[in-house]
């Protein structure tokens, strides 16, 4: 019985997230174009995003569904936050903890009707050509903005082999800028791929978020771009694996 309320519950909250994204979408977003433009637009839309994610994960702390722990966890700015990936709501909860991040949006997101006007005004799609792609999160990094990547580029399966993809390296050497990694752990297979959204476990499930040491490009002598780009993913592996 437990069991089926709070997998009730989960449903719940991803009917309000659907029903939520589709107002924010065809409402809220054309009607606040209206008032900001440009970087003043990307601005306000990114600290609305934080909080309102910061605002849905808390629902899931208060219904007793799950709790988070953070570790070292620090604000920033101008930086590359690699994040292990293993449920499907931890994009929430990184943008709910981290003020002043973007994040890369995978390309169907963009054909989803509930999230399409909000990964156009907030996010950064990954399916553009890497110059164009770079020269975007530069910006916004030059703008002060953290760029929140998932280098396995979709949700890990436990036991498989960490498989790094290099934008997050391409992106650190065209920018600069250091990569900090932050790793996910959740002690119960909640929202992994794979698993019913309704299976929520008969206990409360724990998320630990934990922040390491900066990643910094002058940590590496390697001056060809394409074993640099290796080196610096083979770092952010170990990272998550240490």
């Amino acid at each position: 019985m437990i069991k089926f309320i709070r997998g009730f519950f989960v449903v719940m909250l991803f009917a309000i997230f659907g029903l939520g994204s589709l107002i924010i979408s065809f409402v809220l977003i054309p009607f606040s174009g209206i008032l900001t433009r440009g970087r003043s637009k990307r601005e306000y839309f990114s600290d609305f995003i934080h909080k309102l994610w910061a605002w849905y994960t808390n629902l899931f702390v208060i219904l007793g569904l799950i709790k988070i722990n953070t570790k070292n966890i620090e604000q920033m700015h101008g930086k590359i936050i690699v994040s292990t990936h293993p449920t499907f709501i931890d994009i929430m909860i990184l943008i709910g903890i981290y003020e002043n991040s973007l994040c890369l949006a995978k390309k169907e997101i963009l054909n989803n009707i509930f999230m399409k006007n909000i990964i156009k005004n907030v996010y950064i799609p990954n399916n553009i050509e890497l110059d164009e792609f770079k020269a975007i999160c530069i910006e916004a990094i030059k703008d002060g903005y953290n760029i929140i990547i998932f280098p396995t580029g979709t949700r890990t399966v436990e036991g498989e082999d960490l498989k790094i993809h290099k934008g997050a390296a391409a992106l650190q050497i065209a920018s600069g800028a250091d990569i900090i990694p932050v790793k996910i752990d959740c002690d119960y297979p909640f929202l992994r791929k794979g698993r019913p959204i309704y299976d929520a476990s008969d206990r409360v499930i724990t998320y630990t978020i934990s922040q390491s040491e900066p990643i910094k490009l002058s940590q590496f002598s390697e001056k060809s771009e394409i074993k640099l780009r290796k080196e610096i993913s083979e770092k952010i592996k170990h990272e998550f694996m240490s």
